[in-house]
């Protein structure tokens, strides 16, 4: 007694290749996403920092408070066009809201400054964030860059 079949054409086979299709066009979707949100994650601000032989920091502080400093020397907090009274207003304010808090410690102050700023300006800023409580004070530049070695 056999449980064969009678006919002599072979079945339906499993079907062993897969569908890239589905994959192919979730990638596409993907790619089209990060193409249009990494430049939203570029600074708008267009500054030429100073360049130094200095080593990398070695980790960002988790709480920071950004000042900048164009060319012309206005001054700008969070990439935000800020007056010096208002921004002196606005330290004080995170000065106390982050004394406030649960961690009771001050943020750091990370001053991006163009090297073509004067440096009574870069001090009058430095001053007001001093006036706040915020002593740590960062200057962000960027790397030189060194010629290859033949």
């Amino acid at each position: 007694m056999a449980f064969g079949r009678f006919e002599r054409t072979p079945g339906q086979t499993p079907m062993s290749d897969i569908n890239v299709t589905p994959l192919v066009d979730v990638m596409m979707v993907l790619l089209v996403i990060f193409i249009i949100t990494a430049p939203l994650m570029v600074s708008a601000l267009k500054l030429d920092l100073p360049k130094t032989d200095g080593a990398p920091a070695s980790s960002a502080p988790p709480r920071f408070v950004k000042l900048s400093i164009d060319a012309k020397g206005a001054v700008y907090l969070d990439d935000k066009a800020i007056a010096l009274d208002d921004l002196k207003r606005s330290l004080n304010a995170q000065a106390s809201k982050a004394l406030a808090g649960d961690r009771g410690e001050l943020p750091e102050v990370q001053l991006r400054a163009d090297e073509r700023v004067p440096y009574g300006r870069v001090v009058e800023v430095m001053d007001l964030a001093q006036q706040a409580g915020m002593n740590r004070i960062g200057f962000v530049t960027e790397r030189k860059q060194t010629p290859a070695k033949p």
